[in-house]
């Protein structure tokens, strides 16, 4: 029986990965993106080599409208991935409303009203896996990330409540917290501040984002089979 999962923000580092694996299991794919559409393109045809259907869908998180075009593509689904994001830095007096409000949209309310829409789908299979990509900001805080760390624990929040809501209906619901991870996210900092950053972490080294596809992989299997509305700290032992 063929399996479907959507992949938000699959343009990027870790939902390239999260994807590729995915594929190599057998899903049959809808790839999400916003701008980069050349980033999709090159990711299909590395997808090219497995016996799967891959489906591309723009959309922009951002706008309140963005999520109702993503769903209207979608027309069976066993497994969401919310991975799309948007970084921000800074001070918060410095911070934008409009700025503020865009993460809260890509962050919080997209995935929410998205996985609203979805949600129907699966509890007629009785069946299915939710997955959210947080931050470990959003469980320990960062100066300088406020906002990004607001949006983030609310992340977390959703996933606790809405593991317990859909428990009965065979839908499990857990998050990955990734640390520091190789992505084109962090190519803000220097070389200098990425070295001080990997000092600081317990493993002595940035993560992969094959790191947090594997954490993935594992929590839609069967031998995660028992675990609901956890979230799993992928960081190299970094602010536990």
């Amino acid at each position: 029986m063929k399996k479907y999962a959507l992949v938000t923000g699959a343009s990027g580092g870790i939902g390239r990965a999260i994807a590729l694996n995915l594929a190599k299991e057998g899903y049959n794919l809808y790839l999400h993106y916003n701008k980069n559409k050349q980033s999709i393109q090159q990711l299909l045809e590395e997808l090219s080599v497995f016996d799967g259907e891959y489906v591309p869908i723009q959309a922009d998180l951002s706008s309140n409208s963005g999520y109702q075009k993503l769903v209207s593509h979608i027309f069976s689904i066993d497994v969401i991935i919310h991975n799309s994001g948007m970084g921000q830095y800074g001070l918060l007096v410095d911070l934008e409303e409009e700025e503020a409000q865009k993460l809260i949209t890509t962050h919080v309310t997209s995935p929410l009203l998205m996985t609203k829409e979805l949600l129907p789908k699966m509890l007629s299979k009785k069946s299915g896996n939710i997955i959210v990509v947080s931050s470990i900001w959003g469980q320990t805080g960062a100066a300088c990330e406020v906002a990004y760390s607001t949006v983030k624990g609310a992340q977390i929040s959703f996933v606790k409540a809405l593991s317990k809501e859909v428990a009965l209906n065979g839908i499990r619901v857990n998050g990955i917290a990734p640390g520091a991870i190789k992505t084109p996210m962090i190519t803000t900092f220097s070389e200098q501040e990425l070295e001080t950053i990997a000092e600081d972490i317990p493993m002595g080294q940035l993560g992969k984002p094959e790191h947090i596809a594997d954490t993935v992989s594992f929590l839609l299997s069967e031998r995660s089979a028992y675990i609901t509305g956890q979230i799993i700290a992928v960081n190299g032992g970094w602010y536990m």
